[in-house]
């Protein structure tokens, strides 16, 4: 399957209004379960395009978002209030609500993940959540431990090209290749505001916490894990407090890294298929 040529054949490009956002999405062909697909920092609905167009995106109804200032998305009309956690999930409940999706899963990606955690008070729709990539950060000094190797680039506006060769190499598995060249692509393209806003937001302490959400959460929620992952620590996902953790464990795809959705995407679709299904 070729990464260029995106959206393929079958994948409708949607374009939402979510207040003074204007959204890009792109929604696959299938009529089941709608999944909701939210993509991590400096990336776009790119990195799901093999689900988009695979035997996943036949089945359910996968839709795909850019968030603001990222893919085909507007720059943020208000970079220092949308560019954050509490902005992202807004406009994460805001598309949902836009849609009137009904017993909905949001599966989200990295930063697509606290994203997600963040929104989850405000997705009544949603049937589960699936987060990877995603360490829920708690507050206090401890509240970032789940990161063993968080990149400054993340939070940079205008990084080197040798800083984003670094920061894609590690969002892969060691050796992995070949990276996807829309993966750099995407970084250019995405508004540096919003990495830069992004970490002021976590300095200043914008965000809920992560970790009480998971404890106190109502919802089936997965965890996936790449084996070869270098930014998140495996451990601390599985110390966290989720009652309602899928199949009581985290779920770990070998030979994949922080990208297990391209790394390896028949066993990423595998689980996430069999958590769609089971809930």
């Amino acid at each position: 399957m070729s990464e260029s040529n995106f959206p393929g054949p079958g994948i409708r490009a949607l374009q939402l209004q979510v207040g003074q956002q204007r959204i890009a999405a792109f929604e696959s062909a299938g009529k089941g379960r709608p999944i909701v697909l939210v993509h991590g920092n400096s990336s776009s609905s790119k990195v799901w395009k093999k689900q988009l167009e695979g035997p996943l995106g036949g089945k359910y109804r996968l839709i795909a978002i850019d968030l603001p200032g990222h893919g085909d998305s507007a720059p943020a009309p208000h970079p220092e209030k949308d560019y954050s956690a509490p902005g992202y999930s807004a406009c994460i409940a805001g598309i949902a609500r836009q849609l009137d999706l009904k017993d909905a899963v949001f599966v989200g990606w990295s930063l697509g993940g606290h994203a997600l955690l963040e929104a989850a008070s405000a997705l009544p729709m949603a049937a589960g959540l699936v987060i990877f990539g995603t360490p829920p950060i708690g507050k206090g000094p401890e509240g970032f431990a789940g990161f063993k190797g968080l990149s400054n680039v993340a939070f940079t506006p205008a990084p080197s090209e040798a800083e984003i060769e670094t920061w894609m190499e590690s969002a892969f598995a060691p050796k992995f290749s070949p990276i996807p060249a829309f993966f750099g692509a995407d970084f250019h393209k995405t508004d540096g505001a919003a990495r830069g806003c992004l970490g002021a937001s976590a300095q200043a302490g914008l965000f809920q916490d992560e970790t009480a959400i998971v404890r106190d959460l109502k919802i089936p929620l997965a965890i996936l894990q790449g084996a070869e992952e270098q930014i998140v620590d495996l451990d601390y996902l599985r110390r966290l407090t989720a009652p309602t953790l899928w199949r009581q464990e985290v779920q770990v795809i070998a030979n994949a890294g922080h990208t297990p959705q391209w790394e390896q995407p028949q066993a990423f679709q595998e689980l996430l298929d069999a958590f769609a299904s089971s809930i």
